[in-house]
């Protein structure tokens, strides 16, 4: 993201507080404690999506070295992150996608903190990914989300979110779903 872009961005957050930036390596720490509060909070709830072998902090330092992790911040604490790129797991191919692949970017590990949870964060830094990835010039967004995590579907579906295939994976099942932007 260019400076200039992240700066039109943040001003248009800053009326909520959030702040949008690129990852750093300084920030895996906080990434972990974030990943690992989320892990016990969806085992709470009955949701076995994540766990120590997935996401590692090798995944998240990948990322950061591929320019592809964001995190937003509400008064320099991180309250969320996201990936965002072109890559995807094979698995991937099973879906019958509506729009083509060149014109499309891929979310991956999306997580908002516990404590910054039900208070509609989700969906406003969604929003935010999706006019970032309109603003990069893609026009459409694609992601899998496992079918035992109510929250997150409701969150997709509710935000125009169609599925379009499904993959199986360690956990189980995961829907592939898409939305044209």
């Amino acid at each position: 993201m260019t400076d200039a872009v992240e700066s039109e961005e943040n001003k248009n957050s800053a009326l909520d507080g959030i702040k949008y930036r690129l990852g750093k390596p300084e920030d895996i720490e906080a990434i972990t404690v974030l990943i690992q509060e989320a892990i016990q909070e969806m085992e709470k709830h009955g949701i076995y999506q994540w766990d120590e072998l997935y996401p590692a902090a090798a995944d998240f330092e990948d990322d950061i070295r591929k320019g592809n992790l964001y995190v937003a911040e509400e008064n320099e604490k991180i309250i969320a992150l996201y990936v965002i790129s072109g890559e995807s797991d094979e698995a991937y191919n099973n879906a019958e996608w509506k729009y083509p692949r060149e014109t499309s970017l891929v979310l991956h590990r999306f997580c908002v903190s516990p404590g910054f949870q039900n208070r509609g964060i989700g969906k406003k830094v969604l929003n935010k990914i999706e006019s970032q990835i309109r603003s990069m010039g893609y026009d459409s967004l694609r992601l899998d989300v496992f079918t035992k995590n109510p929250y997150a579907q409701k969150l997709y579906r509710n935000n125009g979110y169609e599925v379009r295939g499904f993959a199986e994976w360690r956990k189980g099942r995961f829907d592939l779903m898409e939305k044209k932007l």
